[in-house]
């Protein structure tokens, strides 16, 4: 009985699955199969396609060449007409409108050799007109290009970033070229762009107005060893204070702070301040026309340095205060243009290095 009920268990296995298909039933199931597979394939390279033509019609903040007309922040680099870039250039040259912002720093050359090289018409764009006026600037920018041309890089002043927020606001794109600062064309003066700490700005004192927010953020980056990047002042079409209360569009001829100045404001403020952070045997570095064919630097204390403005020459100038952890290297190069080699040396051994 027991060999029958498993011989009967055979045979109810056998009834329950199917007998091999034939082969053609076989070959018809792995077409279909390899059917389905190609079409899957085909849906999915559709789909990619349809996706890549999608992300090329986005406007992109690194890359000016969209679909979408917009504002473009274009930096001019530091010195001449030459320093614009390859993609900057067409930029210009393709829009409706080129705007150049003239009172956070100004090139070495006017703007008739601007609008010769660019082959455009240029607008100044003064100080009113970028933060009053901001309109004009933005006006059509949905439907046509706008150039506005900084010199330096796009984003070296508060003021721009504030262009671009308005732009956005009235859902204009915005794409940026950028170029070469102050920032890092201060290298050139031979010390490692490492070894800066905060950057800071030194306006021109008034009689019974001396602001010396500055000194802290020096303060702050001496007490780590590092350097200090000083940027000077510049009034362009600035208006005085009688002729702002009065109403009269009367502006003041143009003004550069020179690292003299800022030398001895520096030494005023540490006077009146008596914390020792930077006296006048400390040294610094007066940089003037960075970047430009006749760019000049000169090493020295500061009480030098407050001599110093008939070797340097014309705008623009700027600053550096050295700190205690200056490379060896970095001695090795500015010591090449110190006011006084033996000078120089004495404070070098007395205060960098120390870090």
């Amino acid at each position: 009985m027991a060999q029958g009920r498993l011989g009967g268990g055979v045979t109810a296995l056998k009834n329950t699955y199917p007998s091999n298909p034939s082969p053609s039933k076989a070959a018809e199931k792995k077409k279909s199969k390899w059917a389905c597979a190609r079409s899957r394939r085909r849906r999915l390279i559709l789909l990619l396609l349809r996706l890549r033509v999608q992300h090329s019609c986005i406007p992109s903040a690194s890359y000016p060449y969209t679909t979408a007309n917009m504002l473009y922040l274009v930096g001019l680099g530091l010195s001449d007409e030459t320093d614009i870039t390859v993609k900057g250039l067409e930029v210009v040259k393709k829009a409706s409108r080129v705007y150049l912002e003239a009172y956070t720093s100004i090139l070495l050359v006017d703007k008739a050799i601007l609008e010769s090289y660019y082959g455009r018409e240029v607008v100044i764009a003064d100080r009113e007109m970028v933060e009053s006026n901001s309109d004009e600037i933005l006006r059509d920018a949905q439907t046509v290009d706008v150039a506005f041309l900084v010199v330096g890089d796009p984003f070296g002043a508060t003021t721009h970033t504030d262009l671009v927020l308005r732009a956005r606001e009235l859902a204009i794109p915005v794409s940026t070229v950028p170029n070469a600062s102050i920032m890092s064309g201060i290298g050139a003066t031979g010390l490692q762009l490492y070894n800066f700490g905060q950057t800071v700005s030194m306006v021109f004192f008034l009689d019974n107005w001396k602001p010396a927010s500055f000194y802290d953020r020096i303060r702050e980056n001496r007490s780590i060893g590092l350097h200090t990047l000083v940027l000077l002042d510049i009034k362009v079409k600035e208006q005085s204070l009688e002729n702002m209360a009065r109403g009269r569009k009367i502006y003041e001829p143009p003004r550069y702070m020179t690292v003299g100045q800022c030398a001895a404001q520096m030494l005023e403020i540490e006077e009146e301040k008596g914390e020792g952070v930077y006296g006048p045997d400390s040294l610094a570095v007066g940089a003037a026309r960075v970047g430009g064919k006749t760019e000049k630097f000169v090493a020295g204390t500061l009480k030098e340095l407050c001599d110093t403005d008939d070797i340097l020459g014309g705008p623009l100038h700027s600053m550096v205060l050295l700190g205690r952890r200056a490379h060896e290297l970095e001695r090795d190069y500015i010591r090449e243009f110190a006011f006084n080699q033996e000078t120089f040396d004495k404070s070098w051994e007395a205060d960098c290095g120390k870090q």
